[in-house]
């Protein structure tokens, strides 16, 4: 079997792009990131997807993005809530965190090198999304091409890196219900931007609204708890 690197949040696109890869035959490398996120029971929760997939290894790296900022996720700056979909639709928003995938995907490139893997799978989502820049085809195409210019592998030729992004085209049902074929344990995910301090969601911010739309119109009920409105 094949090795290949999967970025694991802990939340729902991920655990399904971890599922995913392991259905297709890959030996599957987990990676998480500490990386000073105000939301970190979507640590807890990639430990507990990435033992529930059987991932051969699971390793979170600790990095902190505070020290840069510029995120609602990584700053002393409010969480938007209650966004519709032409808002979510226009600009990017203040989650954003700057360079994240690009930082996470060069980490993940760097344990696939080790591993003499060749491919890395991550949940990135182009459709029902939040407008991230780091989300698109383009971003992915680009990547793969840096990536081969900068790695050993990649100059001598002994393989050329295949950046695997199963959802990117799909629906926030259409994930939902592959990560129900695939047999992903939902109460085991965490999507919560600003959850409270015993874990339970808010429902508000644009990643559980996006979420909840998702099982709604996959006519799957959503486990987790959330805060009452």
């Amino acid at each position: 079997m094949k090795p290949a690197v999967c970025l694991l949040s802990g939340g729902l696109d991920s655990s399904t792009c971890l599922a995913y890869a392991k259905s297709k035959g890959f030996d599957c490398y987990a990676l998480s990131f500490n990386y000073g996120q105000r939301h970190l029971f979507e640590l807890e929760a990639a430990k507990r997807v990435a033992a529930s997939l059987g991932a051969i290894d699971h390793k979170i790296i600790n990095l902190d993005l505070r020290a840069f900022g510029g995120s609602a996720l990584t700053a002393d700056i409010d969480v938007p809530k209650s966004r519709n979909a032409e808002q979510m639709a226009h600009g990017i928003p203040v989650t954003y965190v700057p360079a994240r995938n690009t930082i996470f995907l060069s980490l993940a490139l760097a344990w696939a090198e080790t591993l003499g893997a060749s491919d890395i799978f991550i949940g990135v989502n182009a459709i029902d999304y939040s407008g991230y820049p780091d989300c698109r085809p383009e971003y992915i195409e680009a990547f793969t091409k840096m990536a081969d210019l900068a790695t050993r592998a990649g100059v001598e030729g002994h393989s050329r890196l295949n950046i695997h992004t199963p959802l990117i085209h799909r629906s926030k049902a259409d994930i939902t219900q592959l990560a129900a074929e695939l047999g992903v344990d939902f109460r085991l995910t965490f999507t919560c931007y600003d959850p409270d301090s015993s874990g339970r969601s808010c429902g508000l911010c644009d990643a559980c609204i996006l979420r909840l739309k998702g099982f709604v119109e996959a006519g799957i009920s959503d486990p987790i708890p959330y805060q009452p409105q």
